[in-house]
């Protein structure tokens, strides 16, 4: 078993060893007793992780090994960047910035669809130690602009379709923040207040500032609603990012699915951490190439696979979903990918044995993890044996890195096969929330462990499942949609007095979000109006699916809703409209 049981040293287990020490009869006599605690580590032992570096350094650190290699297709118009190509141009992004003002702590928002600047832009920053900021191009321009005043953004690096809605706030903030945009010609743009990209990637490399850049400095402000309550800034250190890479890319491991040869698709959004980290970083740092496609479109991807040779994709499941059940699969040479992962959200056994029927050839791997660890703190290794996955199973845990299961009233930390609170503890770790030091409190306790507020348990073979969830968060095809926040659109409406927000199970998003209303007095406010008022506000998948109206919200003499009770009414086909 890799599990340590610290009980005043009376057993201590290590993987692959078991030894057992006895206390002495005077510390038996003496002892007060202690309460055993139970941690969990990989069988894999833990190697060393070059956190000293700075994530660009640590990324490019095999430069020579692949410089003349392809490291960022662009499926959109198959032009390939070079590793020599994608380095020389962060430097002379690095540049660019410190010319425009940009120093080391600035925060650098970028609102982009996949696309190999964002890759660059990223990196770019990263060498001139300005934080990114990474946000979804269909916000609305109110989730834009809280984004941004939240990060104090200096800069906003964006494409011309979506400038307009950065107006009011640019207005408001009297030109203190400067808007970038990556496509169109300098020389035809009318507006001169919006620079274009190409006077960073134009700049001198020679240029490039010498910046003192720690490993507790931030690189990434990636928002996350945690385990409840609004999105918050999640602050990842150089330190948090080069840790995940390591963890999975270094080193001799079966959690290692990414290598030199690869061919990596990144179908995913890169704001979300899932596709920033684990293909865009991971890539890179193992001189993989990586193929970037700016959305999803089933026959498209299927033609991008076939002509690129693509080996790993990693997805998420309601994208696993339509690649199986197309029926035009089957005219594309799909015999190239060795791997397929899935994280975001669960994958039904069900599922599993569909992507198994399609792909025969394939390993399939699930991960588990959230932006605040980083994000991957759990990985299942890619058998020799395709699809060698446990049902219901997400994995073990990763090298350098320890979780342990809490009961969920005592905290009290539980042996295998015994539900409770997962974990997660290591130098992956986020350094908290962004001028939020409360719900990092809550997030992370003293001794370092993050909570992650989901309910598991890990079984006599290390694997985790996971069972339930404490936190409010809906996951929508692997978005994150917090209840509070809808909540709060919905109460500031005239007609509606109180309401709630609670998960409705989907087969192709997984969840939706439905709403429990209560019409103020007089009201006679329908569901299409709601609907339409909240669409107006938020981004597509934050949008309520559908609408209960009820006499009350049910909520705890605390006055916390009682979602579990509304979920229940929902499963049990207790609410009609």
């Amino acid at each position: 078993m890799s599990y340590i049981i610290n009980a005043h040293s009376t057993i201590i287990t290590i993987p692959n060893q078991h030894k057992q020490i006895k206390p002495s009869k005077m510390e038996s006599a003496t002892a007060a007793p202690t309460q055993q605690e139970f941690i969990f580590r990989s069988k894999l032992p833990d190697i060393p992780i070059p956190t000293h570096l700075p994530l660009h350094s640590y990324c490019f650190q095999n430069l020579p090994l692949f410089h003349d290699r392809p490291c960022l297709i662009d499926a959109e118009t198959a032009t390939t960047l070079t590793y020599a190509d994608v380095h020389l141009a962060t430097r002379r992004i690095s540049a660019g910035l410190h010319s425009i003002g940009i120093r080391k702590g600035d925060v650098i928002m970028l609102v982009l669809r996949n696309c190999p600047e964002f890759a660059l832009a990223f990196l770019g920053a990263s060498r001139c130690g300005a934080p990114v900021t990474t946000a979804n191009p269909f916000y609305t321009p109110a989730e834009l602009a809280k984004q941004a005043t939240a990060t104090k953004t200096k800069l906003i690096i964006t494409q011309s379709a979506y400038v307009e809605k950065f107006k009011e706030y640019l207005e408001t903030n009297n030109n203190d923040v400067k808007i970038m945009c990556i496509d169109g010609s300098p020389e035809e743009s009318q507006d001169t207040s919006v620079l274009h990209f190409s006077l960073l990637t134009n700049s001198n490399e020679n240029d490039e500032p010498e910046v003192n850049i720690t490993p507790d400095d931030l690189v990434a402000i990636p928002f996350s609603s945690g385990t409840s309550g609004l999105p918050k800034g999640v602050m990842l250190t150089h330190s948090n990012l080069v840790t995940t890479v390591a963890q999975l890319v270094d080193g001799e491991n079966p959690h290692q699915y990414t290598h030199s040869e690869d061919v990596l698709l990144c179908v995913l959004p890169m704001f979300h951490i899932y596709a920033l980290n684990s293909i865009l970083l991971c890539g890179i740092r193992a001189g993989a190439a990586v193929l970037i496609v700016q959305k999803f479109e089933i026959t498209t991807l299927m033609e991008l696979i076939e002509k690129y040779r693509v080996t790993v994709a990693s997805l998420v499941p309601p994208i696993v979903l339509a690649v199986v059940k197309s029926g035009d699969t089957h005219r594309y040479d799909l015999s190239s990918i060795r791997g397929v992962i899935s994280g975001a959200a669960p994958m039904g056994m069900e599922l599993q044995e569909a992507v198994k029927a399609r792909l025969p050839h394939a390993t399939l791997g699930q991960g588990y993890g959230m932006t605040e660890a980083g994000p991957l703190a759990i990985s299942l290794a890619f058998a020799k044996e395709p699809f060698n996955v446990k049902s219901g199973a997400c994995g073990s845990v990763v090298r350098n890195a320890e979780m342990k299961i809490v009961d969920t009233d005592t905290g009290t930390s539980l042996p295998p096969n015994k539900p409770g609170e997962i974990c997660i503890r290591g130098t992956k770790v986020m350094k908290g929330y962004l001028n939020d030091r409360e719900a990092t409190e809550r997030t992370i306790d003293k001794e370092g462990w993050l909570h992650t507020g989901d309910i598991g348990y890990i079984d006599d073979d290390d694997e985790l499942f996971i069972v339930d969830r404490l936190k409010e968060l809906i996951k929508y095809k692997g978005y994150q949609v917090a209840p509070a926040e809808l909540e709060s659109l919905l109460i500031a409406h005239p007609n509606i007095s109180d309401a709630a927000v609670v998960p409705l199970k989907d087969e192709v998003a997984g969840e939706v979000p439905v709403a429990f209303v209560v019409r103020s007095n007089g009201s006679n406010i329908t569901e299409d109006e709601i609907k339409k008022y909240i669409s107006k506000q938020v981004v597509f998948y934050k949008r309520i699916n559908r609408v209960f109206f009820t006499e009350s919200i049910p909520k705890a003499a605390s006055g916390k809703i009682l979602r579990k009770v509304l979920t229940a009414r929902l499963n049990e086909g207790l609410v009609t409209n």
